[in-house]
């Protein structure tokens, strides 16, 4: 008998070990990662061809210690390679691990091919040649701290290429992986099985690929030990030959349901192509659904529901996954008593989400995620049944509750002074409890989520579970589509972070604001091209801005100036360091169809600009950074520091009876009025008159002034 090691996933050693020992491998022994064995060679065919979870089986050659590459090189040469293969094979050497010593894996692999060529030129034979295209046999090098594992990888390339998938969905599970998943899910072949959200087929395809017998490794075409000197062809063509008459009769005798559910209807043309080459197209019924929407297929009673939601590893694609889970977990609660579910994910936040205690829970890695498999019992008695049952849905109990409450009736109060008001964009929750951080905006039927970073005393574990809670709690009491809520977090820094790019899906959309269009983006900057708390102020500019000369410095996306000039503005001007803004701007002003020669937009440092420009303007709106030292700029900036150098130059701008509207985001902001009266300048303090009724709580997110000539 050889020895052999069986890899597989972290967290599936045992579930292996079993399966090694029901076909017939003997001295079996749990280690890291893998099953030692050791098995005649028939019994070691058998096991590459009818393994559905290892994902190689590499029968030892040798094991040593090693300290350094002297030691590799020493203990790989004292095999006698050529008793194994010929110089006419193509090999190829995989090493896996490092130490102390061999720190780089392609060095130790380039080692153990040394060895190799020397001990075949040593002997006077032609050296075999090295191919990492289409090697017919693969030398497996395992390092663990100083222990080294080498032999010979008895299948060739990796035993999930079960030769069924050519295509698959956007994550989709190792085929060796999935089969261990039906296994731990407690399904058995005479339960049917579901899976809502079936991706490219590979769960179901596995599951039904067992209850019909068929040897996964069936359709693969070459085999690594079909290149080992002392390969036994004939045990071979019988254990194949045994396989594939199986392969044959045993779908015919599955009466075993298996349903499948996909709402990308790309993706399940594949899993049904792919089901079609396993064999097993028959015995699954594909059909478009979205698992929001999960109802029980006929003939699925008692069965079990098993699949692997998308998790996420990015915050942002939280608030979609939070409506998925929590809706999954109602439809489960809903229309599957009797039966159940096992549902494998990498967040326990959001399988929390389900609102379902899990019966059973099993720690497993995907790659290099942890991630978990919970079963769960579904049980009519768990179930609330309310009229909106009648509808599909459930009543389910309120999350967060004193969040949820005060978000009600913030709701309740701030949405018919909005529709009164003629605005789509305004905020409804503003970090109203310690605990619950976080700012809320409604966009005509979006939301935006801004979490603020929590301090360092507060646990991270704390802050996230916090943040869900919102999420869950605010699609919950809203009702909104969670694939129309935005999460951003919002650190508390200097300067225009809003300028922050966060991704480029480039998704506007056009909102209204007191009759005025303007043009938002919800998903790929921090801030979203409009600043809330400035509603009044624009509504006023515009109000000012009748036949006049208008000036809008530090622009932004130039919603003052769409304001000015539908306000009746004679001329705009609107200055920006970005193009990317000013382009914005112009956009913004086409939608309301302000365009001509009268409305300037010009790309530039605006505190340079402001010290070289000689035009003068009735009405000035100034919006300025509370803190800027952009590499863009000729100077850093502090609006604190530097307002009265602004006025300074503003004061040469500003027409005799002219005014500037100044306005910056800096709490605790002190006008200068000596230096001020200095230059000739008065300022009267508008920032209560032009704080919105949304956000009230925060008295201190703007301070507004306007300041004119003290004989205007």
């Amino acid at each position: 008998m050889n020895q052999y090691l069986a890899i597989t996933s972290r967290g599936l050693e045992n579930l292996l070990a079993e399966e090694l020992e029901q076909l017939g491998a003997q001295q079996i022994q749990v280690v890291h990662a893998g099953v030692r064995f050791r098995a005649e060679q028939s019994t070691a065919y058998r096991c590459c061809l009818w393994t559905r979870i290892a994902s190689r089986i590499i029968q030892v050659l040798s094991e040593f210690n090693v300290r350094d590459d002297m030691d590799l090189y020493l203990g790989a040469t004292a095999i006698n390679w050529p008793n194994y293969f010929g110089s006419d094979t193509r090999i190829i050497v995989d090493f896996n691990g490092t130490n102390r010593s061999i720190r780089n894996s392609q060095y130790g692999a380039m080692k153990v091919k040394d060895a190799i060529v020397d001990r075949f030129t040593k002997a006077d034979l032609r050296r075999p040649s090295i191919d990492r295209e289409r090697p017919e046999l693969r030398i497996h090098m395992r390092l663990s701290g100083e222990k080294g594992v080498l032999g010979l990888d008895m299948a060739g390339s990796g035993l999930h290429q079960r030769g069924y998938r050519t295509d698959a969905g956007k994550a989709p599970l190792r085929e060796t992986h999935a089969a261990a998943l039906v296994m731990k899910s407690g399904w058995t072949p005479e339960k049917p099985l579901l899976d809502p959200m079936c991706g490219s087929g590979t769960l179901l395809i596995e599951a039904a690929m067992i209850a019909a017998e068929i040897a996964p490794g069936i359709k693969r075409k070459r085999w690594g030990f079909e290149s080992i000197k002392d390969f036994d062809k004939e045990a071979w063509m019988e254990i194949h030959a045994e396989a594939k008459v199986k392969a044959r009769r045993g779908p015919s005798k599955v009466e075993t349901k298996f349903f499948g559910r996909e709402k990308d209807r790309r993706v399940l043309s594949i899993a049904r192509d792919n089901a079609g080459r396993a064999g097993v197209k028959d015995l699954i019924d594909f059909e478009y659904g979205d698992a929001t929407q999960l109802t029980c297929p006929e003939g699925f009673e008692a069965g079990v529901i098993l699949c692997n939601p998308p998790y996420g590893e990015r915050l942002g694609t939280t608030p979609e996954l939070i409506n998925l889970y929590s809706e999954l977990g109602n439809r489960l609660k809903l229309a599957f008593a009797g039966s159940t579910a096992a549902i494998y994910s990498g967040s326990n936040e959001l399988l929390s989400c389900m609102r379902m205690r899990a019966d059973k829970q099993f720690k497993l890695r995907n790659g290099a995620l942890d991630c978990v498999l919970k079963t769960y019992l579904i049980t009519g008695g768990g179930v609330k049944h309310t009229e909106g049952e009648k509808e599909g849905k459930l009543e389910d109990t309120q999350v967060a509750p004193d969040f949820a409450n005060r978000l009600k009736k913030n709701i309740t109060k701030l949405k018919k002074w909005a529709k009164k008001e003629g605005i789509e964009c305004y905020r409804i929750y503003d970090a109203d409890l310690p605990n619950y951080n976080a700012a809320i905006d409604q966009y005509g039927d979006y939301l935006v989520i801004q979490e603020y970073a929590a301090p360092k005393s507060v646990p991270e574990e704390t802050a996230r579970l916090r943040i869900m809670d919102i999420l869950r709690a605010t699609i919950q009491v809203t009702g909104v589509d969670g694939n129309k809520v935005i999460l951003k977090v919002r650190e508390r820094q200097k300067g225009k972070s809003q300028y922050q790019k966060l991704s480029s899906a480039e998704r506007h959309m056009v909102v209204d604001e007191y009759g005025v269009q303007l043009k938002v983006n919800l998903y790929d900057y921090l801030d979203t091209g409009l600043f809330l708390d400035h509603r009044i102020t624009r509504r006023k500019l515009g109000e000012m801005a009748q036949g006049k000369d208008f000036l809008n410095l530090f622009a932004y996306t130039g919603s003052a100036t769409v304001h000015a000039a539908c306000g009746g503005a004679k001329s705009t001007t609107t200055v920006d360091m970005s193009n990317t803004y000013l382009r914005w701007a112009q956009e913004n002003m086409e939608l309301n169809g302000q365009v001509g020669r009268q409305h300037e937009f010009i790309q530039a440092d605006c505190l340079q600009w402001l010290q070289e420009v000689d035009d003068t303007f009735d009405l000035i709106f100034i919006d300025p950074p509370t803190f800027s030292n952009s590499k863009r700029m000729h100077q850093s900036f502090d609006v604190q520091r530097d307002h009265i150098m602004l006025m300074e130059n503003l004061k040469r701008m500003l027409r005799p009876q002219g005014q500037i509207v100044f306005s910056n985001n800096k709490r605790h902001f002190k006008m200068d009025f000596e230096k001020l009266d200095a230059l000739g300048l008065q300022a009267k303090n508008i920032s209560d008159k032009t704080l919105p009724m949304d956000f009230a709580r925060n008295k201190q997110i703007h301070n507004c002034w306007v300041i004119t000539h003290k004989d205007g």
